[in-house]
């Protein structure tokens, strides 16, 4: 500061020294510039000053002007009648939106939002009966007497519903089905095709049928089939360049769609894709000839979160919008298509599901509904529309998913209703639960049909691994209803409604004769009658699953109430079985299980006995040194159960219960060593054992496989019949057990000769007394289906007879007539029979736990066929 002073000065001074008076003379010659001044040394700061104190605040400003009143939120609610899309039984329309106008009223163009409110649903009184199940194989033979492997896969139908074709994958060809009068289809016919045929859709009259000629999983190529339904001809072929797997038309008949699948090689790297070629969308106009159809494509590639470049696309669907809903199972995606122009109006995951109380484990034991299964993924296959807002998804799974049951979404891809557990529980209540899949994805939904009955809208699920058939009632499509289940051949696939005739078909595409297995096509009415089926479901447990139960094998009245069956399920399931069952319902209610324990150590003394003394003599009454430990033990349980193999029950005089458990292995067969004899166990009524009984060694030594089936009780005599004859026999054994003297004698049955065109075997499968000295015996072949013919029950009079006798039969009932009422295919074991206090006979056959079984159970009452 002070040198920028002393500058300032000595600038002045110069300046005025420079400056002089003016006068007269002459100006002086100018001056020297001064010298500059030295720069004096920098100041040291000043001290920082103190701030000053805070003004006071000033005055608040003036309110604002208020602002314009914003649009009122306005809500109309409209009452909507029967038939209505969204509520088929009526109901309630609830809109909102903003009154854009001002003139308080909700005008059409204002809504922006709509709900419903549905009236209750009312389950209609009618229901759906199997009519027919036409056997495939009699396209070849009239009586399908051939082995040739069939299949009906998927089925549709001519416009006025008289025709049926379905798929037939195995033999490359198309088949016909007459059903002019559905209760009796005929064979009408098949048609070679040049490749497999994965699916088939009608529109006027042709069959649109998707051909796969694929060299490989690499080499991919298909063709969609046009095929007159009048002349069974082919008269067009549209080239869709990749394998085709689904095949929809459009209501108004303007399109037909195709899933280009390319499905994957599953034994290549453990089947995970992506494995290429991608597939896609095929379209097809339908404008024209068909010889002037052709296929264009929507491209699915990058859109899906899982495996973007191999959509795999799996089934399509099409609304009255021609809007196609199309899964993708594999990427657990659903996409929806404009068909109009092609482009994709929607797309996203199909989601997962949290299931509880379902049986998440695969072993051989008592199916067990106990676990939780979290995030598993939908992957749905089959899907259908319900009207043009929503859809229903079949859930199957595939890699890692599977809910076991199926969903409805809305076009916003929102799920508005999920099964849940719901079908397993089902499926286990009416002994069709396939516990062979537990680990896998249970029942496994795999198509979904809709149709709308008169005043009723129905949604339809096929579940393959159960072989059922879903019905539910969806006036509300928000909230389906479960009306009634119907049995199938085993494995449904295709499903068709045709409302006009009241009819619903469906393809079963399993097919072995070795196995007692057919493909069927099987046909359902509507009509006023009654449910048919199930004949027996099980009453719920306190935990809200059902109480399971399958292969059924003996039966047994109880003496004092002629309401009241007992049964028992077969080695199938271990930890065994005793069922109590009511029978004054409709159907039959299996209201009690009752395990076979060996509380106090009765079986295990037998047992330890066996596992101590491998040197048994020759006459030694145990003879047990046929079995190896290993067997033995996988007989008793850490809880007390028993794992045996119960054909037979009876209901004993003092209240308790006689169980014959059948013995397993052929003597002297090494491909089927002995590893269980064959026992009568006498229980308690709590099912505790009392008693173990064996049979002498001298007839042990001459055990078949086939032995202990059916058992009763009568003056101070146990009733065991065997299935077949035994080594040495000429006539099948009935074994008498006196209880008293703990002896043994035996009389002889002479069996049917064998008389199906498959050949086989016949043997005796139950035995009841008649509580005279008479008994009734139920006498089989090893048959089913087409092939199956000696099912007969025989009256036997053992009065008089000893040891060594053989017994007089008399005809009763041939009950082949009783199980075609059912209205397919005879089952192969019917096992159980019994004879009520009231005279009443009741039959069941053994569904082998769906085991290479549809599971179809037939609790049939043949009425008082005694007297």
């Amino acid at each position: 500061m002070n040198f920028n002073l002393t500058k300032t000065f000595l600038a002045v001074a110069i300046s005025l020294s420079l400056v002089g008076c003016a006068d007269d003379g002459d100006t002086g010659p100018a001056g020297t510039n001064g010298i500059n001044g030295v720069n004096g040394a920098d100041g040291a700061n000043g001290a920082d000053g103190v701030n000053g104190t805070d003004g006071a605040n000033g005055a608040d400003g003036a309110n604002g002007v208020d602002g314009a009143n914003g649009l009122a939120s306005l809500i109309r609610h409209t009452e909507i009648y029967a038939g209505n899309d969204n509520c088929f039984a009526g109901g309630t329309a609830i809109e909102s939106g903003l009154d854009l106008d001002s003139d308080a009223m909700l005008a059409d163009s204002e809504v922006t939002e709509t709900s419903y409110i549905c009236s209750a649903t009312q389950l209609s009184h009618k229901s759906f009966n199997r009519v027919a199940s036409f056997p495939v194989c009699s396209q070849i033979d009239l009586n399908c007497n051939d082995d040739t492997e069939t299949s009906a896969e998927i089925v549709s139908a001519s416009e006025d519903g008289l025709t049926l074709v379905y798929t037939d994958s195995p033999n490359q060809q198309l088949g016909f089905i007459d059903i002019t009068d559905p209760a009796n289809p005929v064979a009408a016919g098949t048609l070679a095709l040049a490749g497999e045929p994965t699916s088939v859709s009608v529109v006027g009259d042709y069959a649109l049928v998707g051909i796969n000629s694929s060299a490989d999983y690499i080499n991919t190529s298909g063709s969609l089939a046009v095929i007159n339904l009048d002349t069974q001809a082919l008269v067009a072929t549209i080239d869709l360049g990749g394998q085709p797997d689904s095949v929809a038309v459009s209501p108004d008949g303007m399109y037909a769609v195709v899933a280009i699948e390319n499905e994957r090689d599953e034994d290549l790297g453990e089947g995970v894709p992506p494995q290429a070629p991608a597939g896609y969308l095929s379209i097809v106009e339908l404008s024209g000839e068909p010889d002037t159809w052709t296929a264009s494509s929507v491209d699915f590639n990058g859109i899906t979160d899982l495996y973007a470049d191999d959509p795999e696309p799996e089934f399509v669907d099409i609304n009255s919008d021609n809007i196609a809903v199309v899964t993708l199972q594999e990427n657990n995606h659903i996409i929806l298509v404009d068909l109009a122009d092609g482009s994709i109006m929607n797309d996203f995951s199909a989601g997962s599901v949290d299931l509880t109380l379902v049986d998440g484990t695969e072993e051989k034991a008592l199916i067990s509904q106990t676990e939780s299964l979290d995030g598993v993924l939908r992957e749905p296959d089959g899907v259908t529309w319900l009207g043009n807002d929503y859809f229903a998804t079949a859930d199957e799974g595939d890699l890692d998913g599977g809910s076991r049951g199926f969903t409805v979404f809305n076009k916003q891809g929102e799920v508005v209703y999920a099964a849940g557990s719901s079908m397993e529980h089902m499926v286990a209540s009416v002994g069709h639960y396939p516990d062979g899949r537990s680990g896998n994805k249970g029942n496994e939904p795999e198509n979904a049909e809709y149709g709308v009955f008169g005043d009723e809208r129905y949604l339809f699920v096929n579940s393959e691994r159960s072989s059922l058939v879903f019905v539910y009632d969806v006036a509300d499509f928000t909230k389906p209803m479960f009306k009634q289940i119907l049995p199938a051949g085993v494995a449904p696939e295709g499903a068709l409604a045709i409302p006009s005739r009241n009819l619903l078909v469906v393809a079963s595409e399993a097919d072995e004769r070795d196995a007692k297995i057919r493909s069927v096509v099987n046909i359902y009415n509507y009509s006023a009658n009654a449910q048919q089926y199930p004949t027996i479901k099980s009453a719920y447990r306190v935990n809200g699953s059902p109480i399971p139960f399958g292969a059924l094998s003996g039966l047994s009245a109880d003496p004092m109430n002629s309401n009241t069956l007992y049964s028992v399920e077969d080695s199938f399931y271990l930890s065994n079985r005793i069922f109590t069952i009511d029978t004054s319902k409709s159907p039959a209610l299996l209201t009690n299980e009752t395990h076979i324990m060996d509380s106090n150590d009765v079986f295990s003394a037998v047992t330890t006995v066996a596992l101590a003394d491998t040197s048994v003599d020759e006459d030694d009454v145990t003879r047990v040194d046929v079995f190896d430990e290993a067997d033995l033990a996988s007989m008793l349980n850490a809880d007390k159960t028993v794992n045996i193999d119960p054909e037979g029950v009876s209901k004993a005089s003092d209240g308790g219960f006689w169980v014959v458990s059948e013995g397993s292995g052929t003597k002297g067969d090494t491909s089927r060593p002995i590893n269980s004899l064959n026992f009568i166990f006498k229980t308690d009524a709590q099912g505790v054992i009392e008693e173990v009984i064996s049979l002498p060694d001298a007839i042990n030594d001459n055990q078949l496989r086939f032995g202990f089936e059916g058992v009763a009780e009568y003056a101070g005599n146990v009733y065991v019949a065997f299935q077949r004859v035994w080594a040495g026999d000429t006539n099948v054994r009935l074994g008498v057990y006196n209880t008293a003297a703990k002896t043994w004698s035996f009389l002889f049955y002479p069996l049917d000769a064998a008389e199906s065109q498959n050949g086989g075997w016949v043997g005796l499968s139950d035995i009841t007394s008649l509580d005279n000295g008479k008994f009734l015996v139920l006498e089989r072949d090893n048959q089913g289906g087409m092939d199956a013919v000696v099912k007969r029950i025989y009256e036997i009079d053992t009065t008089g007879l000893v040891d060594g006798d053989t017994v007089t039969k008399t005809l009763v009932r041939d009950i082949m007539p009783d199980l075609k009422m059912a209205n397919g295919l005879p089952a192969e074991k019917v096992e159980g029979m019994a004879v009520m206090a009231n005279g009443d006979v009741y039959i069941v056959n053994d569904n082998d736990g769906v085991d290479d079984n549809s599971g179809e159970m037939q609790l049939i009452n043949l009425g008082d066929i005694v007297n």
